[in-house]
């Protein structure tokens, strides 16, 4: 029999034998190689004098050794004379006999007398080295000190030249990208303020003869007596930069990255309780930040992400057809969920969310009292398990501007989540065209909208920054006349220019497919408030205009349902004709099911009133019918399909016009008869088919 051989484990001390010799172990070398050598060469009649040729040799190798690195004379003289020493004893020992008391004596003695030189000489070079290291060191501080004692003289006569204050300069430290530096400075008393610097900012650029793009701004100190300059000497906004490809995860509680600042830092903005408000003109990159920011949230492991885009959805649609044209999967052949969690891109899907958005906010207020409770908090725990949701409403400004009565109404519903969701994890992102009164005439927008930016591009039509950034005195829209950059304002770092990172469409595909399994699913108690409004979003009537859109953009396009049975023949409406674009959906909807079908089944209470859903994607939630004519027509279909089988989509395409019966109406019925053994499921993923038992391959036997 077979035995496993164990690793025995040594022990006592390990022995490092690659180690060099430390002051107790060099002696101890010394000393034993000698007597060693000494009572080999006694007993073997040994000429003497080979010995002392030896640590000859040895002491004038070790000399030319250590000057070659520099070695202190002390260390010199130390190595040589034990070379020397141990060379004499060696010599006399052979002569007269190593094994006498006077030979063991003297030769312990040499020994001793080795290892205290050698400690004293170690702890020499080693002050010797740190001293050596240290007056680099002062020399370089003596250069910097030099560099910015020079830059803070230059900025005080500036100051006082342009501003008319004298000011002393604390500090001046360099930025380590490289990109300029900062000013510590102390105001003079008298009630002189930062604000009085920070207004003359253009005058200080020039002054300084700062390149096109380079700021000085002033900002707070420690405390009102001080003031920090900011001196940009490269203009890293001109430099067109991707986003960054470590797709890690993040947080809504640690920030989201935006885009980086003047000193090529990333700025952060963290939404746990604030809105934002993004303007931009026509071609400034508000589409591409708003990718971004989208980039963001899905990175992020406790953030739901809804997206509302009145105008064809085009905010979103990157981030939901690849994954719903099955285009991409993860590293290990999964198929992929979309990058955000909601798409609405109609008038009536954007009601609905906003609506399903008060009504998970209420719900959470009322069902998570005793979570609150144990925290000792009024702010509700955003977490993986309770996940904050972020609404992106493009041009959603507008809407609240809007003279249009309909669209007021969806204005009015969005000033409502805004306006109780803060505490219940649901926040807003709103963008507009332009920093003008119509847009910031709001005050629940000034008020809670706290982080904002403006995209300008260089356009200086409808980019009113002093309304944008009340109080910030010093930003001039021809500072950021590059595409995508602009000035961005926090409640943790007042406005300043800022640029966005430029994120391609590859780059969109790569952060679905690395995200895929970091979304947070919706809690079971925000599912139970959101109920089948939420559950359903993706019915093929709530994304008929996704539908619409892939068929403009591929007409050419042909099915590829293969040789199986057209179900959708027996519908005679336009848009169950086996189009490309259901196709597209069934094989999403086939993905949804086989990541998602797997939670438990809701039973019908005997009062007819459905239980709500319980979370997640549970799209078998509202199955009612049992052995209806619906049920009856479906279960033909499926006979009649033969040995290519069908899917749920087919079915329920099939009998929509005349039964109204849903797909998950029909996924329900297909799983039912997959458990008493009416139909086999063949194949996995977006190739599942059903297939009826009467035409189902045979099995092979078991054993």
């Amino acid at each position: 029999m077979a035995t496993t051989a164990t690793k025995q484990q040594p022990s006592g001390p390990v022995l490092d034998w690659t180690a060099g010799h430390g002051p107790v172990t060099g002696a101890l070398s010394a000393t034993t190689g000698a007597f060693a050598v000494a009572t080999t060469g006694a007993a073997t009649s040994m000429p003497p004098g080979w010995a002392l040729a030896v640590g000859a040799a040895g002491a004038l190798g070790h000399t030319v050794v250590g000057l070659r690195v520099r070695d202190a004379g002390r260390t010199l003289a130390t190595r040589a004379a034990s070379w020397l020493v141990g060379a004499g004893w060696t010599t006399w020992a052979m002569t007269h006999g190593p094994l006498t008391w006077a030979a063991l004596g003297s030769l312990a003695t040499i020994g001793v007398g080795i290892g205290a030189a050698a400690r004293s000489t170690a702890l020499f070079e080693e002050a010797r080295e740190e001293e050596a290291i240290a007056a680099e060191q002062r020399q370089i501080a003596a250069e910097l000190s030099a560099e910015r004692r020079a830059i803070a003289a230059q900025w005080v006569d500036r100051i006082q030249r342009v501003c008319s204050i004298t000011v002393r300069v604390v500090g001046v430290e360099t930025w380590e990208t490289g990109a300029g530096y900062s000013i510590d400075a102390e105001l003079p008393p008298g009630g002189a303020t930062w604000n009085r610097i920070a207004a003359e900012s253009p005058r200080l650029s020039a002054d300084a003869r700062l390149p096109h793009g380079c700021t000085a701004t002033a900002s707070p100190g420690i405390h009102q007596g001080r003031v920090i300059i900011d001196v940009t000497t490269v203009n890293v906004l001109e430099q067109e930069r991707t986003y960054p490809s470590d797709y890690g995860p993040l947080s809504v509680h640690t920030g989201i990255p935006w885009g980086y600042r003047t000193n090529a830092e990333q700025i952060l903005t963290y939404l746990r309780e604030q809105c934002a408000l993004i303007v931009g003109p026509t071609g400034s990159g508000k589409t591409n930040m708003v990718h971004s920011i989208l980039a963001g949230f899905a990175r992020a492991d406790d953030i739901l992400t809804w997206v509302i885009d009145l105008n064809a959805g085009s905010a979103g649609l990157p981030w939901v057809l690849p994954a719903l044209n099955g285009e991409i999967s993860t590293p290990d052949g999964k198929l992929v969920r979309p990058g955000i969690d909601w798409l609405a891109g109609t008038y009536d899907e954007a009601m609905t969310m906003l609506d399903t958005a008060v009504r998970v906010a209420k719900h959470r207020k009322m069902g998570y009292q005793d979570v609150l409770a144990r925290a000792n908090t009024d702010l509700l725990p955003i977490s993986a398990k309770i996940p904050q949701i972020m609404l992106v409403i493009d041009e959603g400004a507008e809407i609240l501007s809007s003279p249009d009565r309909q669209v007021r109404k969806l204005g009015e519903k969005i000033l409502e989540v805004i306006r109780i969701a803060r505490a219940m994890g649901i926040r807003t992102v709103l963008t507009a065209l332009g920093a003008t009164g119509s847009v910031l005439s709001n005050l629940m927008i000034r008020r809670e909208a706290k982080v904002r930016v403006a995209l300008t591009g260089g356009e200086t039509e409808g980019m009113d920054l002093s309304k944008m950034f009340p109080g910030s005195r010093g930003l001039r829209v021809d500072q950021a006349p590059h595409k995508g950059a602009g000035f961005m304002g926090t409640p943790e770092s007042p406005a300043a220019l800022f640029k966005a990172w430029r994120i391609l469409p590859n780059q969109i595909r790569e952060i679905i497919a690395a995200t895929s399994d970091r979304h947070p699913t919706l809690d079971a108690v925000s599912a139970k408030a959101a109920g089948p409004a939420y559950v359903r979003r993706w019915d093929s009537d709530r994304t008929a205009w996704m539908r619409d859109q892939a068929s403009s953009n591929d007409a050419n396009a042909t099915s590829s349902a293969g040789t199986g049975l057209r179900l959708s023949a027996l519908n005679s409406s336009e848009q169950a004709q086996g189009s490309p674009e259901d196709e597209m959906l069934r094989r999403f909807r086939e993905q949804i099911d086989a990541q998602f079908g797997t939670a438990p089944e809701p039973q019908t209470p005997a009062g007819g009133d459905r239980p709500p859903a319980a979370g997640g994607l549970n799209l078998s939630a509202l199955r009612g019918e049992q052995e209806s004519p619906a049920q009856q027509a479906a279960l033909a279909l499926l006979l009649a399909a033969g040995r290519e089988g069908t899917g749920a989509s087919a079915i329920a395409r099939a009998l929509a016009d005349e039964h109204g019966t849903s797909r998950q109406t029909v996924v329900g019925w297909l799983r039912d008869w997959v458990k008493d053994g009416t139909a086999v499921r063949v194949g996995e993923g977006t190739k599942a088919r059903y297939v009826h038992r009467q035409h189902a391959p045979e099995q092979p036997p078991e054993g």
